[in-house]
């Protein structure tokens, strides 16, 4: 397969988008494969100080390190090349990720998670730019879409698992999961080819105007930016969380909590879907004022709920929205990037949506404290997120801003 694919006639299709796409799911693995196993990760290090805020941080740690150190992965791609920097990111993905399985200290426990982090920042941010290289135009805004609802697909799927492994092995059974990026690893070595400047389909893409901005547009980026990291903590809120809200309402079993967190998530997929099909049709501001209301919505009614079941479909609503705003923001804010700044583009992205992975696992549970009910700070980001709908429509902006 490998002399196949060094071939002359390299033209990526299916099988290249479809291997770059699953090495998504690391970074979904790096937090959501914990979820079920939060209130038992909380019960075991009780003792330790500050353990409500150091087991959520334990969960989220790898976002510090990927918002610090994504812009640098992409610099490292533009200079030195994406897959070779990929492949050995994944290998020690798979190293750093089953440490806990046999560490017992805290603070080892919160190294190999930052460890975990800068993996997941090189794997992402690569990922996202080769599959930027290899297509263009609208197929390539339906390959970055789709790394939404795989994302939210492989969720269906490491959640379970998760608790099925917690309730076998307890706290540390989810980290057995990190070592199948191994596999991982082999299919992109077999399957996927270092991108070039001079590939016919990059001069392509230059005649057609699909690169507007060769040098970094910094204002654009950041204010882009700036949306991401609100999208992101809507985001993280209901994956950080969703163990302890659903024990509040009298669900303590890791593999019920991941059964409950999985049906809320089957939002995000089908979010991601209507968002491939209103795109197209859709101005911008009328589309981030439609997710950011679902987003509110979901979250105001998650505050309200007084059962499993009403919890559980409020937060469907609340990840639809999500579902549909993060492909917005990853589409709008990667499109126009000519080769040479692609790299550091999309790592300024993933660094914007992991610092709101990080922020969620520390402003959720200081909110919580001060206001004293999980749903009372539910209720507040539902406002939050409405005045951003709102603030979308009045801003309006065209989209090729």
């Amino acid at each position: 397969m490998n002399a196949a694919v060094k071939g002359a006639a390299r033209v990526p299709g299916f099988l290249q988008g479809a291997m770059l796409l699953l090495c998504v799911t690391m970074a979904v693995m790096g937090v959501i494969v914990l979820t079920p196993v939060i209130p038992a990760m909380e019960a075991h290090f009780r003792p330790v100080p500050y353990h409500q805020y150091l087991v959520p941080i334990m969960m989220t740690a790898p976002s510090l390190w990927i918002l610090a150190f994504s812009p640098a992965a992409g610099w490292l791609a533009d200079r030195c090349g994406r897959r070779p920097l990929m492949l050995w990111a994944m290998l020690l993905y798979a190293v750093v990720g089953t440490m806990p399985t046999y560490l017992d200290s805290i603070r080892w426990i919160l190294l190999s998670r930052c460890g975990v982090g800068i993996c997941e920042s090189i794997v992402v941010t690569v990922t996202t730019t080769m599959i930027s290289d290899y297509f263009k135009g609208a197929s390539r805004q339906k390959w970055l879409a789709a790394q939404t609802a795989i994302a939210s697909l492989s969720a269906l799927v490491i959640v379970p698992l998760g608790g099925i492994l917690g309730s076998a092995f307890g706290w540390r059974g989810p980290f057995y999961l990190y070592g199948y990026t191994l596999l991982l690893a082999v299919g992109v070595y077999l399957f996927t080819w270092e991108p070039e400047r001079t590939d016919p389909l990059m001069e392509q893409a230059s005649e057609a105007q699909d690169a507007i901005y060769h040098r970094v547009p910094w204002v654009r980026l950041l204010s882009l930016c700036g949306l991401t990291l609100v999208a992101s903590v809507s985001f993280y809120s209901i994956i950080t969380q969703n163990g302890n809200a659903l024990a509040a309402l009298g669900v303590n079993d890791p593999a019920k909590i991941g059964l409950f967190t999985e049906v809320s998530s089957i939002g995000v997929p089908v979010g991601t879907f209507l968002y491939s099909r209103v795109a197209p049709r859709w101005h911008i501001s009328h589309l981030l004022f439609v997710d950011y209301v679902l987003i509110g919505a979901g979250f105001w009614l998650m505050g309200h709920a007084h059962g499993v079941g009403q919890y559980t479909a409020y937060g469907f609503i609340n990840q639809l929205g999500c579902g549909m705003v993060l492909p917005t923001m990853l589409v709008w804010t990667t499109s126009g990037l000519a080769y040479e700044i692609r790299g550091f583009g999309n790592g300024l992205w993933q660094g914007a949506f992991a610092v709101g992975q990080f922020i969620t696992a520390v402003l959720l549970p200081f909110l919580t404290l001060r206001l004293g009910a999980l749903s009372s700070t539910f209720k507040l980001l539902g406002v939050f997120a409405l005045v951003t709908a709102l603030g979308a429509l009045i801003g309006r902006r065209s989209p090729s801003d």
